[in-house]
């Protein structure tokens, strides 16, 4: 295992650009942390000589009270909850959609398939905003458009108006789900940021949970135009903390004390040499390395897949549990806690098995003088247990869904899926910065991101076909002999 780290690590530091060489004090031991950086956070312009007064400046996040730093976090994972709650709280009307606009149902549904599409762009968005002018305004102006957007949904007269609202909600509302991870690196150190950045890995995967649980309530008693209004009503929850927050990015920190204080700023990229920079990171260079770098080809594959069985769901139960077992919506949208359930379990794994053996090796690797430098295979034991976990669950729910099994088979089988997604998605990312570095690393994330939410978009477009056709526990199966043959990509990487 170290000779592949070495090898891995080798080919990472030949990959990076010299952009990438940083010397904050604060990032030297990024390695030994639970974190997803977000592909805004890279190094991407050259070290500039301003930097902290010293260990105690208090304008340094990290020496903020511990309240305050709290606070800092909850913004983001508010924010990443209500873009994601946005996503799915749509399914529940869409038969409303088809019927008031006379489609079909998979045209109703590209109301959440293009919605998923937009949010692919939150890297490309995020990373000129952040890295020119913090994370801060990346909230402060990505939300209310993302609301006025959704508000224009709910407005819709006609279909072609509805999805183009919903697909520029998504491309609005991506940018917190970009930024989120580098708020959390800019607050806490790293002994202690693990269990902050995976309580914000969280938020996204409990917002399309609750959305379709919400929505059902709603859908039921109003109808799919008040679904928006629900939106927006999150919108503004998770504006309010964003608008009375502060700045946390060290870089923009420093500028803003560099200025006041007359101190000249460091000359560096501007214009049209920063753009294309940043486009490489968080565009041209994952989809490169996606075809290129096999690591990062299969994980985004495995990571896409589970991913766009999720987004499956959001078509399938409806189908399933008022087609079987003969729910109402709001019964249906119940069914989706068990999704909830699930991710919490996931986190709560993911946080023993940190403390159990991954800090483990961060003391053992202090104590062989290797700073803290850990073997990133390490970060695979979550992923290992989630591609065990995930066939399991498919299997269990194609063949318990039918009349004669209890309507709570199935929806127990969700919470191991649910539980496998979330779990090999954290492993995923911890594991490509791990192996790439912070600048690489950052670029493998986008290019997972762009897979997955490009796979998310797909899938509900066929499911209700593919359900139809191949009958519940057929259409299901497919999904579990898929995850059988992707059941390796964790275990050949260790």
């Amino acid at each position: 295992m170290d000779d592949k780290q070495e090898d891995r690590r080798m080919s990472g530091d030949n990959m990076t650009s010299p952009h990438s060489q940083h010397h904050d004090p604060q990032d030297a031991e990024e390695k030994s942390q639970i974190s997803t950086p977000p592909s805004d956070q890279v190094e991407t312009l050259p070290p500039a000589p301003l930097d902290w007064s010293g260990p105690d400046d208090p304008e340094n996040p990290h020496n903020w009270g511990f309240a305050k730093r709290a606070f800092h976090t909850m913004v983001p994972a508010i924010s990443g909850f209500t873009v994601t709650f946005a996503s799915s709280v749509y399914t529940p009307g869409y038969p409303d959609v088809m019927e008031r606009f006379h489609v079909s149902s998979t045209a109703s549904l590209l109301g959440l398939s293009l919605f998923v599409l937009g949010l692919a762009c939150g890297p490309v968005i995020a990373s000129p905003l952040s890295e020119t002018f913090g994370r801060r305004i990346v909230y402060l102006t990505s939300l209310p458009i993302f609301a006025l957007f959704t508000m224009g949904a709910g407005l819709s007269q006609n279909f072609g108006t509805l999805l183009v609202c919903r697909f520029m909600a998504g491309v609005f509302g991506s940018p917190p789900l970009a930024v989120g991870a580098g708020t959390n690196a800019d607050l806490w150190p790293p002994a202690s940021r693990g269990v902050a950045t995976i309580f914000f890995v969280l938020s996204p995967f409990l917002g399309p949970a609750l959305g379709p649980t919400i929505g059902g309530f709603v859908a039921e008693r109003k109808d799919w135009r008040w679904l928006q209004w629900t939106i927006i009503f999150f919108a503004i929850a998770s504006f309010i903390p964003a608008a009375i927050s502060s700045e946390t990015y060290k870089k923009v920190i420093l500028n803003r004390r560099a200025k006041k204080l007359g101190i000249p700023l460091p000359p560096g990229p501007t214009g049209v040499q920063a753009m294309k920079f940043l486009l490489t990171v968080t565009f041209f260079r994952p989809i490169h390395m996606l075809f290129t770098e096999p690591i990062v080809g299969f994980f985004s594959l495995y990571v896409a897949f589970n991913f766009s069985v999720l987004f499956c769901f959001f078509a399938a139960f409806p189908y399933i549990y008022e087609g079987v077992y003969h729910f109402d919506r709001s019964g249906t949208g119940l069914t989706f806690l068990a999704i909830a359930v699930g991710c919490l379990i996931a986190t709560a794994v993911v946080i023993v098995l940190d403390r159990v053996i991954y800090q483990k090796q961060v003391r053992l690797s202090h104590k062989d003088s290797r700073n803290g430098v850990v073997a990133p295979e390490h970060r695979l034991y979550p992923a290992m247990i989630g591609s065990i976990a995930l066939p399991i669950a498919l299997f269990w729910f194609a063949w318990t869904a039918k009349p004669s099994v209890h309507w709570i088979s199935p929806v127990i089988a969700t919470v191991p899926f649910a539980f496998a997604n979330l779990a090999i998605f954290s492993s995923s990312a911890m594991y490509l910065v791990d192996t790439y570095g912070a600048l690489n690393g950052a670029s493998a994330l986008a290019a997972n991101g762009l897979l997955r939410y490009t796979f998310g978009a797909a899938f509900p477009l066929f499911t209700i076909q593919m359900y139809k056709r191949l009958g519940i526990d057929w259409a299901t199966s497919l999904l579990g002999f898929i995850s059988i043959a992707l059941l390796p990509v964790p275990w050949v990487l260790f």
